[in-house]
């Protein structure tokens, strides 16, 4: 792949850290104006909608959306609308550094999960870098445990966590379905069969709001569908191993905005914690890198 391509991804892969710290600062917003978990959620979803057509029907056009497995695209809706719902009441209960540590660790789990369902062969190394992770997580979690100001939500962190979780089931969940469509079609099936249930939610949820809160929700529909955009854009331009990485850089954004608009400030155990599972995440991509080469290496024939 040409340096420029890599540029490119990178480009992307940093518009797309930032942009989906936006969206979770405008989620916080949101709620903080008025609006429901079930509203906001809404408009993440049917921004996105809005977004990935256009770009479709644009580009390669809808006839693309055709897929033979529309019950897995089905499933991974489920799924990933469930991790949504728990990752975003983790952002209205913790601040924006917190739960964005928190969601460095969804390789971890899928590495925990590539092992367990899918039975792919994992080593020592990537062991080790789970256990650290884990111990990252125990670390930024710890306030958690006991009363008092400058502790985080136990309730709060254990929700983030299970989206964390649940974003990791997907990577699984994409990995047997196989090649079923390009990038731009997963986000279409997902975004649009996930606001069937979600506008059947929002019939009883949606209620009258102020103008900033209007503001706020149509943000995060409109920053989500830009940075999964942006997202897939990366993977298109450059490799995983090459482009991942950068979504490290969203802790600076969040610690940022968090500091900005909510006067907020990682805790001391975040500084500590978040270090071991950025680099238990890293380690786990390279070794993801390593592996790979190796299998599309040709061996050379015996003598």
């Amino acid at each position: 792949m040409h340096g420029d391509r890599i540029g490119l991804a990178i480009a992307l892969r940093l518009m797309s850290a930032a942009t989906f710290t936006l969206m979770n600062a405008c989620v916080k917003l949101a709620e903080r104006a008025g609006a429901t978990l079930g509203e906001v959620i809404f408009w993440r979803q049917f921004g996105a909608a809005i977004l990935v057509t256009g770009v479709i029907a644009a580009g390669p056009g809808l006839a693309t959306i055709r897929t033979q497995k529309f019950g897995a695209h089905v499933l991974r809706a489920v799924v990933g609308l469930t991790a949504m719902g728990f990752t975003f009441y983790g952002i209205t209960a913790l601040p924006l550094a917190e739960v964005t540590t928190i969601g460095f660790t969804i390789p971890v789990f899928a590495t925990l999960l590539g092992a367990l369902v899918l039975k792919e062969p994992t080593g020592w190394h990537r062991w080790g870098a789970v256990v650290a992770g884990f111990v990252g997580v125990l670390i930024v979690m710890a306030p958690g445990l006991g009363p008092g100001d400058g502790h985080l939500p136990l309730i709060g962190a254990l929700a983030a966590l299970t989206g964390a979780f649940g974003t990791a089931n997907i990577s699984i969940l994409l990995r047997t379905m196989g090649k079923s469509g390009s990038p731009l079609t997963l986000v279409f099936w997902f975004s649009v069969l996930a606001l069937l249930p979600l506008g059947i939610l929002y019939f009883f949820v949606a209620q009258a709001h102020s103008p900033a809160a209007w503001g706020w929700m149509i943000a995060v529909g409109v920053l989500g569908g830009l940075a999964q955009l942006a997202m897939t854009g990366s993977l298109r331009f450059g490799p995983v191993s090459v482009v991942v990485p950068m979504d490290y850089f969203s802790l600076i954004w969040a610690t940022l905005l968090g500091w900005w608009l909510f006067q907020t400030l990682p805790n001391a155990t975040t500084w500590l914690g978040a270090p071991i599972i950025v680099a238990s995440g890293l380690y786990i991509i390279w070794r993801e890198h390593v592996r790979r080469q190796r299998e599309t290496v040709p061996t050379m024939p015996s003598p």
